[in-house]
Order: structure tokens, then sequence, then C-alpha cells
């Protein structure tokens, strides 16, 4: 007598031999203990899988977890300090209307971090709105920064105060050097870099578009370089493509474009370039439908990334046929 029995097995008819489900699991190449199983209709306990005999015409699905979204993607990742992330778009918290559109420009983005400001805290109003009433740090990565800070210990005791209302110890540093410009300081930066990786700090630090600076900055104990691609909120775009990439080829910490992107085509660039990531603000609250600006630099990040690591194709100096020539009529 036959011990093959017919199923149904996720949709699908199939002959097995198997007795029990824990035995067509493994037949089946799967571990029983990762697994879920419904079998005629009801749940199957993972621990009474071994226990559930399989009858000719039974019905099965097994189900098992996978992330969401596109699980093709799920492997590339990015680490920073011991944090790991998956989307590559840092966005800021300013220019708003206010919180409610900034929470929601930040869901249409997917980002996982975001940069805060640190203030003080309005004495005379404090039932006023607050942002952690709309995005949740223990959802969202909050990235302190030191926005509006010309010196360096303008910057570190900010980032102490921080530090002490949220622990947290993962900060963006940026002494800034002028108004006009808000091109960084780089020797207070590289003071308050020092300064704030022996307090146990983490800083990731803008800087000027510049490999040399960049890599006294790694040495001094930033955990990731961000380069400015043009000016703070000026929309340019990356105005040097060559220093971003040396940036990149040199640096063994992230490298993220910070400041300058203006659109979403800007942020491609900086990925294709080999960057880890791009932080933004303006760019998505300064737009008109700041929302689908959010979404379209959300897949902007996503298309440079995959074009980077699928590798362009040489440029020549003159044309190459798609089709062959051989063969005209």
């Amino acid at each position: 007598m036959s011990d093959q029995k017919t199923i149904q097995l996720n949709g699908e008819s199939r002959t097995t031999t198997a007795t029990d489900i824990a035995a067509l699991v493994r037949e089946l190449g799967l571990v029983p203990e990762k697994v879920a199983v419904e079998h005629n209709g009801e749940i199957a306990p993972r621990s009474q899988l071994a226990d559930t005999r399989l009858a000719d015409g039974d019905t099965l699905e097994i189900v098992h977890f996978v992330g969401g979204g596109d699980h093709a993607t799920d492997d590339d990742t990015w680490s920073v300090a011991g944090h790991t992330f998956r989307s590559r778009l840092i966005v800021g918290t300013g220019k708003y209307k206010d919180f409610a559109q900034n929470a929601a420009a930040l869901e249409a983005s997917g980002a996982e971090i975001v940069t805060v400001a640190v203030r003080r805290v309005n004495v005379s109003d404090p039932d006023q709105p607050m942002l952690t009433d709309f995005i949740d740090p223990k959802k969202v990565t909050y990235l302190p920064n030191t926005a509006g800070c010309f010196t360096a210990e303008e910057a570190v005791r900010t980032l102490r105060l921080a530090r002490e209302a949220g622990g947290w110890n993962l900060v963006k540093l940026e002494v800034l050097g002028e108004a006009k410009t808000l091109y960084p300081d780089m020797r207070e930066t590289l003071r308050a870099t020092e300064t704030l990786a022996n307090e146990g700090f983490h800083p990731m630090v803008y800087c000027a578009d510049d490999p040399i600076a960049a890599k006294q900055l790694e040495d001094a104990g930033a955990v990731a370089i961000m380069p400015l691609g043009a000016p703070i909120g000026s929309g340019l775009g990356i105005q040097n493509r060559v220093t971003i990439r040396l940036i990149v080829e040199g640096a063994s910490v992230p490298v993220l474009v910070d400041a300058g992107v203006g659109t979403a085509s800007d942020a491609a660039v900086g990925m294709e370039l080999g960057c880890d990531g791009i932080l933004m603000n303006t760019a998505i609250a300064e737009a008109k439908d700041p929302i689908r600006m959010a979404r379209a630099m959300k897949l902007a990040v996503q298309a440079g990334r995959d074009a980077y690591l699928s590798g362009r194709m040489a440029t020549r100096k003159y044309a190459d046929p798609s089709s062959p020539l051989a063969g005209l009529i």
C-alpha cells in the first residue's frame, strides 16, 4: 500500500509521503520552528506539528515572516555608531507649516532619523505644542544638532544639554563660520569633535567638502562625515561631485551629503556618488507640496543607491548602437 497522499499546499496540489506536518515542513526544506501552519482551516500549534497526522485531501497553508516591502532590499542597511538603519534619508524638522505637516512628511519620506534643534522651553506658554507630541522619539531616532552655534564651546554646551534631556549620545555637530553662507568653521568644528568624542558622544559632523578636513574629523572621533553639497537652504544641488567622491573613497565611516539638496535628482546624484545617505530639510519643507516631495526624495535616494550598486556603464566619446548593424537590409 502506497504511503503517498495528495494534499493542497498553499493553493496548489502536491503529492507527499510525509506522515505528519513537521515531516512535511522538513521535506520542503523549512524549519518547523520558523513557520506557522494552518491545517484544514485551523491553526496547528507549533508544539504539535509532529503529532498532527496528514491525510489524503488535507488542505494546508504554511507561512513565515518577511520584512515589510521588497525583501530584496532588506539587507541593504547602513550603520553608524552601532545603530543600523534601512532608510538612507535623514530629514530635518524645521520650516514646516506646523508639527502635523512635519510628521506627515516624515512618514511619507520613510526616514528613520530626524534632526532636532535644541531650544529653550517656552516658559511663558508651557502648553504650546512640542515636536515629541507628533513624532515619537521611541519610534524615530532623534538626532540633536547644534544649528545656530558659532563656537566649539556653544556646540558642546548644547549637546551636553541634549544628552541630559534625552540621553542621546548620537548627535549631529555643526559649528558655523558666519551667518551669510552658513559654511562650517572647520577649526572650531575639529575642536568640538575632539571634545565630544572624549566625553563619550558619537558626533556626525557637518563639514566642508574637503577630503583632508574630512579625514582629520574622522581621526578626531567623528562617527560620520557630512560634507555640504551647497550652502544650507540654497537648493543648488551638489556643486562639487569630485570632492564628495574623494571623501567617500577616503572615509572608513559613513559619508552623508548634508545641505544644498533642492530636488529629487540632487539626492539621486549624491547616492550615485557612493554616499551612505542624504540629509535634507528645506528641500522638503519649502516645496509647494511637502508630502509629495518627501515621497519623491525617498524614491530618489533608493534609485540613486540602486544605480550605484548596479555599476553604471562606461562613458564613451562616440556612439555605440544598441541594435546590431549586421544583417541590415
